[in-house]
C-alpha cells in the first residue's frame, strides 16, 4: 500500500509541505516551502490542555470501571465461577496477554485505515458492551455456577456459561486493545510538535497522563473492588458499566475540538520494502558517501521528519542504491518501490531495528509487574487482612492499589523535585535519558522480587509455627503476619513502573517514526502482553515440575504447603540477568536524530563558537 500524504482530519485546514529533495545528513540546511490551490494559509489549531479534560477524562472512567474489575476477576473466577487458582491465574494472564496482543492489531488498523478518533470511536463502545456483558453474568442466576459456599468441591461452570463469559471478555480484548495504543498518541496529537510550548506539553503530558491513569486505579481498586467483593457482584459490576457509558459520553462530547490526524497507509509494507530491496541488492558495494551517494527523494507532504543518516545496520543500506535498473518516475519517485527506496525510509527501519533489543529486556522486565498484580493478592488472602480494631478486612484484590500508589506518589516527586534537580547536573530536558529511567526501573523490579522473597518466607514460617486466624475456603490457614508486610514490594514495583512503564512510553513515541505513532504505543503492550504469556509459560512450567518433587509444589493452592519465595527467588536472578543485558543493549543504542535537530545543534554551537570569540576579542 502507497503510503498517503499526511492528513488531518479538523475543521480548521493547513497548508501542504511542497516536494523537496535531499535532507537527513546532518548540517544539510533544508528549507520547506508551502504552496496550495488557493495560496491561502489556514493555520491548524492545536489546543493541548483545554481538550485535555475529554481526553484524560475518558481515560480516568475507562480505567475506574475497567481495571478493578479486570484485577478482582481473579477472585470472581474462584468465588463466583468455582474455578481452581492455578485455572484462573492462567486465564487472566492469557486474557492479559490477548488484549496486549491485541493492541497490535488495533494500531495496525488505526494508522493503516481508520485513524486514532475512529478508532477509539469503536473501543469505548465495545469496553461499555464488555463491561455490560461481565455484569449479565453475575446478575443472572443461570449465568453463572451454583454458589459452593465452604464446601470443599463445586461445581464448575457450564459450556454456555463459559461462552457467555467469553464473550464479554472479547469485548473487552477489542475496547482495550483498541484504546491502550491510541489514546496515549491521539492525547499526543493534541500538541504543536513544532513549537516550544508543544514540546514542553509533550514531556509534561506522559507524566501527568500516567499519574491520572494510576489515579484512577486507586479509586477502582479500593472503592470499586470493596464493592464487588464485600457488598454485592452485581451492584460492584454495575459501577463499570456505568463509568463506561459516561466515558463515551465525554469522549464524544469533544468531537469538534480534537486535531484528528488521518491514517496515512500501512507502515509495514514500507519495512517490508526496505527489507526486500536489502535482500535483492545485497551483492552491491557500499557507497563511499551514503549522505550524497544514497537514493532520498523527499516527496510532497511527507509525514515523518526528515533523519540524519546512521552508520548503523549498512546492511539496510543497499535498499537506497540507485542503480541503472532503476527507474524513476517524472515527480522523482521509484517506479518500482520494492526494488529502490529512500535514504529516509532506510532510516526509519533502523530506528525500529534499534528498539527491539531494547523492547525485548523490558517485556522480560514486565514480568515483576504481571506477577505483582496475581500473587500477592493470594498473599493476603492468607495473611492478617485486619485493620484496626473493628474486624473491618481489606479485600486481597486492594492490595494491588499499593503498587498504584507508590507509582503515583513517585510520579508528582519525580516530575516535581527529581526533573530540575538533574536537570541543573545533567542540562538534559528530562534530567536522564529515556534509556537512563527505564533501567532504573528495571533495577527497582530487581528489588521488588527480592523483597517478595523474603516477605513470603516469613508469612509462611508464621504461619507453620505460630496460631493461625482460621481458615481461607479452598486455600488454607491464615498466617497472623499482617498483611501490610507487601506493601514494601509493591510500593517498590510502583516505583519501577513510575521509572520503566512511562519512560518506554515516551521512548517508543519518540524513537518511533512519526506514522507509527499508535505502533508505538502498541509495542508497550504487546511487551506486556508477551511477559503474561512468559508468566503463564512460568507458572504452568514451575507447577508440572514441582507437583511430585519431595520438596513439594512450589505454587500450591495452599501457599503454606508450597515454595513461593522459591519462585520469587528465581524470578529475581532471572532479574538480574535481564538487567545486565539491558544494559549492555542501552550502551550501543543511538537515539534518533532529525535533520532539524543536527542543523540546530550545529546552530547553537556555531553561537557559541561566536560568542566565545567575541568574549577573546574583548578580553584581548
Amino acid at each position: 500500500m502507497e503510503r498517503k500524504p499526511f492528513e488531518v482530519e479538523t475543521i480548521e485546514n493547513h497548508k501542504p509541505y511542497s516536494t523537496f529533495d535531499g535532507g537527513g545528513c546532518g548540517g544539510s540546511d533544508l528549507t520547506l516551502t508551502v504552496d496550495s490551490s488557493d495560496n491561502e494559509q489556514k493555520k491548524l489549531v492545536y489546543r493541548g490542555w483545554k481538550v485535555m479534560p475529554y481526553i484524560i477524562g475518558n481515560e480516568a472512567f475507562e480505567k475506574i470501571g475497567i481495571i478493578g474489575t479486570l484485577s478482582n476477576l481473579l477472585v470472581y473466577l474462584t468465588q463466583v465461577f468455582n474455578l481452581k487458582k492455578y485455572t484462573a491465574a492462567t486465564i487472566i494472564n492469557a486474557f492479559s496477554g490477548t488484549i496486549n496482543f491485541g493492541t497490535f492489531l488495533a494500531a495496525f488498523l488505526c494508522d493503516t485505515y481508520f485513524g486514532r478518533y475512529k478508532t477509539l470511536s469503536v473501543a469505548v463502545i465495545s469496553c461499555f458492551l464488555g463491561s455490560l456483558f461481565i455484569l449479565l453474568t453475575a446478575a443472572v442466576p443461570g449465568l453463572h455456577p451454583t454458589p459452593c459456599g465452604t464446601k470443599s468441591s463445586c461445581q464448575g461452570p457450564s459450556g454456555g456459561q463459559i461462552v457467555f463469559l467469553l464473550m464479554g471478555l472479547a469485548l473487552l480484548v477489542v475496547g482495550a486493545g483498541g484504546i491502550r495504543p491510541c489514546n496515549l498518541a491521539f492525547g499526543a496529537d493534541q500538541f504543536n510538535p513544532k513549537s516550544e510550548s508543544g514540546k514542553k506539553g509533550i514531556n509534561s503530558f506522559f507524566n501527568w497522563y500516567f499519574f491520572t491513569f494510576t489515579f484512577a486505579q486507586i479509586i477502582s481498586l479500593t472503592l470499586v473492588v470493596y464493592i464487588q467483593s464485600n457488598v454485592s457482584w452485581t451492584i460492584g459490576l454495575s459501577i463499570p458499566v456505568s463509568l463506561m457509558f459516561l466515558a463515551c459520553l465525554i469522549y464524544f462530547a469533544g468531537h469538534n475540538l480534537y486535531v484528528k490526524v488521518k491514517a496515512s497507509g500501512s507502515p509495514l509494507a514500507g519495512i517490508a520494502r526496505v527489507i526486500a530491496a536489502a535482500i535483492k541488492k545485497r551483492g552491491l558495494k557500499p557507497v563511499h558517501k551514503p549522505c550524497f551517494d544514497l537514493y532520498n527523494h523527499i516527496p510532497r507532504n511527507y509525514s515523518n521528519s526528515i533523519l540524519k543518516y546512521s552508520d548503523q545496520f549498512r546492511f539496510l543500506d543497499k535498499a537506497a542504491v540507485l542503480t541503472p535498473e532503476d527507474k524513476l518516475k517524472p515527480d522523482g519517485t521509484a517506479s518500482d518501490p520494492w526494488n529502490l527506496c529512500t535514504m529516509q525510509q532506510v532510516e526509519e527501519v533502523k530506528c525500529i531495528l534499534r528498539v527491539i533489543p531494547i523492547w525485548f529486556a523490558c517485556a522480560v522486565y514486565y514480568l515483576a509487574i504481571t506477577l505483582q498484580m496475581t500473587y500477592p493478592v493470594f498473599q493476603a488472602l492468607q495473611s492478617d487482612r485486619r485493620l484496626g480494631s473493628g474486624g473491618f478486612k481489606i479485600p486481597g484484590a486492594t492490595y494491588v492499589v499499593f503498587l498504584m500508589s507508590g507509582m503515583t506518589v513517585f510520579i508528582i516527586f519525580y516530575d516535581r523535585v527529581v526533573v530540575p534537580s538533574l536537570r541543573r547536573v545533567t542540562g538534559l530536558d528530562n534530567g536522564i535519558t529515556l534509556l537512563q529511567r527505564i533501567g532504573s526501573g528495571i533495577f527497582f523490579a530487581f528489588l521488588s522480587l527480592l523483597v517478595s522473597g523474603f516477605v513470603e518466607e516469613r508469612r509462611r514460617t508464621i504461619a507453620l509455627t505460630k496460631p493461625t486466624l482460621g481458615i481461607e475456603p479452598r486455600a488454607g490457614e491464615i498466617s497472623s503476619m499482617s498483611a501490610m508486610w507487601l506493601i514494601p514490594q509493591l510500593v517498590l514495583a510502583g516505583i519501577a513502573e513510575a521509572f520503566a512503564a512511562i519512560g518506554q512510553m515516551e521512548f517508543y513515541y519518540k524513537q518511533f517514526p512519526e506514522n507509527m505513532k499508535s505502533f508505538a504505543g502498541s509495542i508497550f503492550y504487546v511487551g506486556v502482553g508477551v511477559s503474561s504469556y512468559l508468566a503463564s509459560f512460568l507458572i504452568s512450567t514451575v507447577h508440572k515440575t514441582t507437583e511430585h518433587s519431595p520438596s513439594g509444589n512450589w505454587l500450591a493452592e495452599d501457599l503454606n504447603k508450597g515454595k513461593l519465595d522459591y519462585f520469587y527467588f528465581m524470578l529475581t536472578g532471572l532479574m538480574f540477568v535481564n538487567m545486565g543485558y539491558f544494559l549492555l543493549m542501552a550502551k550501543f543504542y543511538r537515539y534518533k536524530v532529525t535533520n532539524d535537530e543536527a542543523n540546530s545543534v550545529i546552530k547553537t554551537n556555531e553561537e557559541e563558537a561566536k560568542l566565545h570569540q567575541q568574549q577573546d576579542k574583548n578580553y584581548v
